[in-house]
């Protein structure tokens, strides 16, 4: 699960610490480069309930596997990017394939362990989307820095390939499912009708809306945050920039331990600790010393893959049996429409008031995650997580 993890997420927002680079490089604005994360977030929103759907029926290695082998394709083609619109296109279709690992890995969680150690199960595989981001991140501003970005994109993708292998050779095929038998399969709704169904209960919308606020601040904080340590007075180098994101490996050894608190502590409990814990962190982000901002965002690292590892897990209270591979392609597609907004609203702020005015707009939007979650979420009865 954890490497299911890092291989989705190496490529997905590798062009983060090259967005200054890549400013001054096409001659374009800080908000026309951002659209290099958007847009590949936008590919995971669009294709999203489309791969929860059809994945509903098909067997879940198939299309793990096969979705990271997509994944690698147009990493590798954008490295043959000659102006920033090509770029911006590979990275769109870099999106398209996650949800295929990304949707079925949340439900394949949900079917292969108990309901007591799903949110547990749910933070390693948490933990590693954490290290790929990581990894892809720090690898893609090294590599920029010492040969050229094209060779960020080659490398990333040539890696992406052989973790695709690997998931290939050790992933379990995993246990049949009822609900995708034939009987089972005519008393389901299809989509969109299910999808119709899914939209009309409240804790299940509640959810979606809470993962959307989740990415929009992580993606917010860390593609903006660039723009102002490239400035006076910290003048931040590519390869500084991408070594911003060491502070993933907080949240990378964190989350576990999370993960097993939220099953004691409860879905609204854990999601209110890590929501206030993110914007903490946010908060922290507007001192001046630079090693505050990187405690600041340490922080906000973690509370956002404590919030992911909740969120996810209450996909399985709330989205109905035989219908979660298609709740989680909704949920993936909220999600990463908040991270294709981060990469592009906040830039409106910054025109009135640079990152503080982004701060106070990044914590605005999580407090209406924390407001919408407690009043929407089920209460425990006994277990956390059931």
């Amino acid at each position: 699960m954890a490497l299911c993890g890092v291989c989705a997420f190496l490529e997905l927002y590798c062009t983060q610490p090259l967005l200054p680079m890549l400013a001054h490089m096409f001659h374009a604005s800080k908000t026309a480069v951002g659209l290099t994360v958007s847009a590949a977030t936008l590919g995971v929103a669009v294709a999203a309930p489309v791969f929860g759907s059809l994945a509903e029926r098909l067997p879940r290695k198939r299309v793990i596997v096969a979705s990271l082998v997509g994944i690698s394709l147009p990493t590798l083609l954008a490295a043959t990017s000659t102006s920033l619109a090509q770029l911006v296109f590979w990275r769109f279709l870099q999106g398209i394939t996650v949800p295929g690992v990304v949707a079925v890995v949340v439900t394949y969680i949900g079917e292969e362990w108990p309901p007591e150690r799903v949110a547990l199960i749910m933070s390693f595989y948490v933990s590693g989307t954490a290290l790929g981001g990581f990894m892809g991140r720090l690898s893609a501003g090294i590599l920029a820095d010492w040969w050229n970005w094209r060779a960020s994109f080659v490398m990333l993708g040539v890696a992406a390939l052989m973790g695709a292998g690997m998931v290939a050779a050790w992933l379990p095929a995993g246990r049949a499912r009822a609900a995708v038998s034939a009987d089972s399969g005519r008393s389901l709704p299809r989509f969109p009708h299910q999808v119709q169904a899914l939209f009309r209960l409240r804790g299940l919308v509640a959810t979606f809306a809470v993962g959307f606020n989740v990415l929009f601040s992580l993606v917010g904080v860390f593609t903006w945050i660039t723009f102002h340590l490239a400035a006076p007075p910290y003048h931040l180098s590519t390869t500084a920039l991408s070594s911003l994101f060491f502070v993933y490996l907080v949240g990378l050894v964190v989350t576990p331990f999370a993960g097993f608190i939220i099953t004691r502590v409860g879905l609204r409990a854990g999601i209110t600790g890590a929501i206030c814990l993110s914007i903490a962190g946010v908060l922290l982000t507007l001192a001046r010393p630079l090693p505050v901002i990187l405690a600041g965002l340490a922080l906000v690292c973690t509370g956002v893959f404590i919030a992911q590892t909740a969120s996810s897990s209450n996909l399985r209270v709330a989205a109905p049996a035989g219908t979660r591979v298609t709740a989680a392609g909704i949920y993936m597609t909220a999600y990463y429409l908040g991270g294709t907004a981060a990469g592009v609203v906040p830039g409106l702020f910054w025109t009135l008031g640079k990152w503080p005015a982004c701060v106070g707009f990044i914590v605005a939007m999580e407090i209406v995650a924390l407001v919408i979650a407690l009043v929407s979420w089920s209460r425990p009865k006994q277990h956390a997580v059931m």
